[in-house]
C-alpha cells in the first residue's frame, strides 16, 4: 500500500490550502464532494504521490500546542525537510504561520493559520529506513 493523502480538518479549507500552496509551491485542485462540500487537494507534482487534503468541519476547534489540559489537542503534525531551515521558517512566517512558544532541537515548530503545528527540520543526508 501507499499513503495517498494526509487530510487536515479546518474551519476554512480554501484559506488553509492557500497557506500551504504559498508555503510549498504545490499544485492545488478543488474536488466537489456533493453534500460533503469541496475537498481541496495539494500535490507536489514532481516528487510525491502523497497529497495534502483540506476539509471543512462545521464545529472545528483549533488544537493547542504544546498540549493544555481541557483544550483541543493536536491529532498529528507535519514535518517538512528544508535545505535552509532559517529561510524556510522566514517564508512560513511571511505566509501566515506563527512560531510556537516552545522550541526544541535543531528544527522549528510553527503553527499554521488553523492551529495545526508543523515542523521544519534540516534535510537529512541519509533518510531513516
Amino acid at each position: 500500500m501507499l499513503l495517498s493523502s494526509v487530510v487536515l480538518d479546518c474551519s476554512d479549507a480554501k484559506s488553509l490550502a492557500k497557506f500551504y500552496e504559498n508555503l510549498l509551491g504545490w499544485e492545488m485542485k478543488v474536488y466537489n464532494h456533493g453534500e460533503n462540500g469541496d475537498w481541496i487537494v495539494l500535490r507536489n507534482k514532481e516528487e510525491s504521490t502523497t497529497r495534502l487534503v483540506f476539509q471543512e468541519i462545521e464545529n472545528y476547534k483549533k488544537p493547542v500546542w504544546p498540549e493544555e489540559k481541557g483544550q483541543q489537542q493536536q491529532m498529528m503534525h507535519l514535518d517538512f525537510y528544508a535545505d535552509n531551515v532559517e529561510e524556510s521558517v522566514k517564508k512560513a512566517l511571511q505566509c501566515g504561520a506563527t512560531l510556537a512558544d516552545f522550541q526544541s532541537g535543531d528544527w522549528y515548530v510553527l503553527i499554521d493559520p488553523e492551529g495545526h503545528p508543523f515542523c521544519i527540520v534540516p534535510t537529512r543526508k541519509k533518510r531513516l529506513e
